[in-house]
Order: structure tokens, then sequence, then C-alpha cells
């Protein structure tokens, strides 16, 4: 009696843009794929070329921390010399990285 019915409004002044409600998820979407999948693609292409470029000679460090210069290159197979009339038999997937000529002999 003394109180009266509250009724909900209606927004006749701007009806709602599907594309404006979409694009908080395009941004964070395009945020995503800036941030994490491009650089990690990126890493993974120069991955892929250090592997392809490996040859005899070259000195490099495994995953497991191995030092060591390379002895035979084959498809998935690498030989190490890890030291004088020591090899070892790895994966190509294990190298972390490829160092600069004669760095073992200075460590």
């Amino acid at each position: 009696m003394l109180i009266s019915n509250a009724y909900a409004q209606t927004n006749t002044l701007m009806p709602s843009s599907s594309f404006m409600d979409f694009l908080p998820l395009i941004g964070v979407c395009a945020v995503f794929y800036f941030v994490l999948l491009r650089p990690q693609q990126k890493r993974a292409k120069e991955t892929k070329a250090m592997l392809i470029s490996l040859q005899k000679g070259d000195e490099i460090v495994t995953a497991g921390g191995e030092l060591g210069r390379v002895s035979k290159v084959g498809d998935t197979y690498i030989n190490l010399e890890i030291a004088e009339n020591v090899t070892i038999l790895i994966q190509k997937s294990s190298v972390q990285t490829v160092l600069p000529k004669g760095t073992i002999k200075s460590i």
C-alpha cells in the first residue's frame, strides 16, 4: 500500500553490440599469442636450426650438463667425446647449446 512496485528500466538509448561484448576476449587472445606462443615458436625454430647445423668438432653442452666435442653426427644420435678416448652416444635433442670453439680447453 505505502510502498510502490519497482520495475526494471529498459535500455532504449544504446542497444548491446555483439562485437563490443567479444572485444575483451579478443584482446586477451592477442596478448596470449604475442606473450606466450610467438616467443615459444621462435625458440623452437632456433633450436631446430641449431640441431640441423651441428657438425663434427663442435663443442656442446647437453641438457644433463656434460661438455664435449662432437665426434660423429647421425640423424637422431651424436657421438660426444667427453674426454680423450671416451665417447658417449647421446640423442640429438638433448643438446642444449653450442659453445664457441676453444671453450673446453679454457675451462
